[in-house]
């Protein structure tokens, strides 16, 4: 029997690049080659690039006639919320605006510095989220440039990011980073963390409630604790903690939530089903953190 060869693997359809820089000048030599790029490319819309205001406006005087044909979106707009709202944007600008396929070139600036930094809490969940964009956007035909000022980003937060861009020479496996990520122990619920009987959505807003969280973030967090139940459960144990503005509620389950994706991947309608459910409490809650521990998980859940 003549041996037939394996078929060649698929050509990964999103082009996940990175640039790093420290002066305008440098983002310039990057930024316009990039955009003209894609202001070239057949059948395609035109470019966007997401940067701080300051980029916006070099990239505006520098492109001259050509600035009316690319969407300048401040990034402070884009990157609104947690790593999950971030992708939840993506998804949705890539629906409403790319080409069918998802041709378009993005340049994607994340926020670091803000007005005090990003803690490191905050930087490990965008670092997943770049990790993780090579999986949830691999459907799609994009062309993503993400720009890295070594003015507001550290050398630390650059050097994990060069490990999720297929373009740098030390990438690595997203689900191995996010794997790394969740490898890190979550400190222990505090003394007079509060049992509950069930993670039901009345006994947990009226708890939310009594711990200082106004009615409308109540019933938010609470519709979120349900629904991440309902999508990890059956939940063995739930413990309440934390005063307003932040409120901190943990479950634990019964089986193990393996996929680095979940709660990740938007829900293809509008329609949330129980297997959704981590997508909105990932969607409402400032931290969702899922730690697989023997036969069981542990999922918590932070409101802020």
């Amino acid at each position: 029997m003549t041996h037939q060869p394996e078929p060649a693997p698929t050509p990964h359809p999103f082009d996940h690049r990175m640039t790093v820089f420290g002066a305008d000048d440098d983002f310039l030599a990057t930024a316009l080659p990039f955009l003209t790029e894609g202001l070239a490319a057949t059948n395609e819309p035109p470019p966007v690039a997401i940067a701080a205001p300051d980029k916006l406006d070099l990239l505006h005087h520098a492109l001259g006639p050509d600035a009316k044909n690319v969407a300048l979106v401040p990034h402070t707009d884009w990157y609104s919320g947690s790593a999950a709202n971030a992708v939840a944007q993506g998804a949705g600008y890539l629906a409403a605006h790319a080409a069918p396929t998802g041709h378009i070139h993005l340049l994607m600036e994340p926020v670091w510095n803000g007005r005090a930094g990003r803690s490191p809490r905050e930087s490990a969940e965008w670092i997943r989220y770049e990790a993780l964009a090579n999986l949830l956007f691999a459907p799609f035909a994009t062309t993503a440039l993400c720009a890295y000022d070594t003015r507001t980003a550290g050398p630390a937060i650059i050097d994990a990011a060069r490990r999720t861009h297929p373009d740098t020479g030390v990438y690595e496996d997203p689900a191995r980073i996010a794997a790394e990520l969740d490898a890190v122990p979550l400190p222990p619920p505090p003394a007079d963390a509060e049992p509950l009987a069930r993670p039901d959505a009345e006994g947990v807003r009226r708890r939310a409630r009594a711990r200082g969280l106004a009615v409308a973030d109540a019933e938010l967090f609470a519709e979120s604790v349900t629904a991440a139940a309902a999508s990890v459960g059956p939940v063995t144990s739930t413990l309440l903690w934390g005063e307003a503005p932040s409120c901190v509620c943990e479950l634990r389950t019964a089986r193990r939530v393996d996929d680095p994706l979940a709660g990740f991947v938007p829900p293809p309608t509008d329609e949330l089903e129980p297997a959704q459910g981590l997508w909105f409490a990932r969607q409402v809650c400032a931290y969702v953190d899922v730690r697989d521990e023997g036969a069981g998980s542990t999922v918590r859940l932070q409101y802020a």
